[in-house]
């Protein structure tokens, strides 16, 4: 019978869950186990910090709906992993991080880089453990993946002692579990018959959807609600694009006032979190009705009591609203859908103008109008910063699911580079758009090289304020200032291709010569360190704080 590894039997585990990328940097004990997994014909991505292949791992998974895997050496560098896992655990996103580990044989033996990184992960993952039998890895793995995808998506931490990977056993005798693939469970058609009925005694309804649509690949049936019942929608950061935001029931530019007005409000996978201010007066009235469509139970009166909440997968849910919808008013021609579309219209022209300016330092928000004027409708953009975060969420629409992604609730800065990389990585041969502040892109800079290496020829634009948070510049706070960086001549020294703009007309066509390239590009835009985003304050929604 043929001997094989522990690192031979997490390959192949992995490649029957269906993992085709993996993202790491090598070192002890994992060096063979990623010369397995590539002999079982899994893309191996090593990057230049451990932090950058989780927060790849997590963008891949953003981008194409399966968990994402990355890999990690023992000590310093599993521990490396942690602020990426961290971000994916807050930002529900399935993960699936692999740590070497000092030999177990040698716990207690003050071993080399010995110490309890299982316990550093628990708190940042849905699940953790270190696996002690060399025959038992392939059902570990299991396990990690079905904790990923459990009700509440989230990472999910395998440690794999040196002795473990190392050993051997006859594969014949080992059982590799069937690979997981989630259950989906219909929602209590009592609870939807009851969530339908508020529906249609409402006067200003609203739908709210979050990242459960995406999920749960439920973008048709959700787009199939919105035409039948004509209620406008808005989506959580982390689920535009599930209908594209040209709908004529999209009014991005009246969002307060939906918020604020709506009497009945349709939570479709989402949570009632700081993203919607947790649900609470003064950003929803106070005696609005919810219902909330949600796979994991704890999220019902989670901040705010709900009306109607309907446990199971969002888009079998969605099938069932759609089947008790027969003669359904619609509320596409009503009042309160024709004053949402006059706000918006009135907005839209205002915003227009503010983008159109042709002052230099080039506006904030000309860059962004640049960039949402060259890029394909379904081209992936990915956000990080502070001001050019929030100025390109507020006017660059999203046409694409999966095509949007920033560092979510737990605005974690830095993830811009190892977001490209991830994004490209799922994505090739489609327009991957980095829009960063300066201080954001630094953070992880080292990836350019990665993106060289590795033939993954996104675009990172820099907003380049030349400092942290970048608007009104207080000599007074200590650490704001940076220096105006030529990063696009960095960026050449990687190999990328860099352009340099000053001039707002000068953009476009750096952007041109950008994708034209066929490299990973860096396009350096030195914008006015003066210009603020205007935003809601995150405290101001909750009526707590009074």
């Amino acid at each position: 019978m043929a001997l094989v590894t522990g690192s031979e039997l997490v390959a192949e585990q992995l490649r029957r869950e269906g993992v085709d990328t993996l993202f790491y940097i090598m070192g002890g004990p994992i060096i063979d186990l990623a010369g397995a997994c590539q002999a079982e014909g899994i893309r191996t991505i090593d990057v230049r910090h451990e932090q950058a292949a989780a927060m790849a791992a997590h963008a891949y998974a953003r981008a194409t709906g399966r968990p994402g895997v990355c890999l990690a050496a023992s000590g310093p560098a599993a521990t490396n992993l942690l602020t990426g896992v961290a971000n994916a655990y807050v930002d529900a996103a399935p993960v699936i991080a692999l740590g070497g580990a000092s030999a177990a044989n040698q716990f207690g033996m003050d071993a080399f880089q010995e110490f309890d990184q299982v316990g550093c992960f628990r708190p940042v993952t849905r699940w953790a453990e270190r696996v002690l039998h060399t025959g038992r890895l392939p059902e570990f793995v299991n396990t990690a993946f079905r904790h990923a995808l459990g009700a509440k998506p989230g990472p999910a931490y395998l440690d794999l002692p040196g002795d473990v990977l190392y050993g051997k056993v006859e594969h014949d005798r080992i059982p590799f579990p069937r690979p997981y693939e989630p259950p989906r469970a219909a929602g209590n058609p009592a609870e939807i018959e009851r969530a339908v009925e508020l529906l249609r005694s409402a006067k200003r309804p609203l739908i709210v959807s979050g990242s459960g649509i995406a999920w749960s690949g439920a973008e048709r049936e959700f787009a199939a609600l919105v035409a039948a019942t004509g209620i406008p929608f808005y989506t959580t950061p982390q689920s535009r694009g599930v209908i594209p935001e040209d709908h004529d029931l999209s009014f991005l530019g009246a969002r307060t006032q939906a918020f604020q007005q709506a009497d009945t409000v349709l939570l479709l996978g989402t949570r009632t979190s700081f993203i919607i201010g947790h649900g609470l007066s003064p950003r929803f009235a106070a005696d609005a009705r919810f219902i909330m469509v949600n796979s994991d139970a704890t999220e019902f009166g989670h901040n705010r009591p709900v009306d109607v909440g309907v446990l199971g997968d969002a888009r079998l849910i969605l099938g069932q609203f759609l089947d008790q919808l027969q003669g359904f008013p619609s509320f596409k021609t009503s009042p309160w859908v024709e004053q949402l579309r006059q706000t918006d219209a009135a907005r839209k022209d205002r915003a227009e103008a503010e983008m159109a300016t042709a002052q230099a330092p080039i506006h904030p928000l000309r860059l962004c109008k640049e960039v949402r004027d060259f890029v394909d409708r379904d081209a992936v953009l990915i956000e990080d910063g502070h001001e050019i975060l929030n100025m390109a969420r507020q006017s660059i629409p999203s046409y694409a699911p999966r095509a949007r992604l920033n560092a979510g609730p737990n605005g974690c800065m830095g993830v811009s580079l190892p977001f490209g990389v991830g994004a490209q990585a799922a994505n090739p041969g489609r327009q991957v758009v980095v829009l960063c502040g300066d201080g954001s892109f630094g953070m992880n800079i080292q990836e350019l090289d990665t993106a060289v290496r590795h033939n993954l020829p996104f675009v990172a634009v820099i907003s380049h304020n030349g400092g942290w948070t970048g608007a009104i510049r207080d000599r007074k706070v200590p650490g704001r200032d940076l220096l105006m960086t030529r990063y696009d001549e960095v960026a050449r020294a990687f190999g990328c291709h860099g352009e340099y703009v000053e001039d707002p007309d000068q953009i476009r066509p750096a952007l041109e010569r950008a994708f034209a390239s066929g490299k990973p590009a860096v396009v350096n835009v030195v914008t006015d360190p003066y210009a603020k985003a205007r935003t809601q304050a995150f405290g101001s929604y909750s009526s707590r704080l009074d």
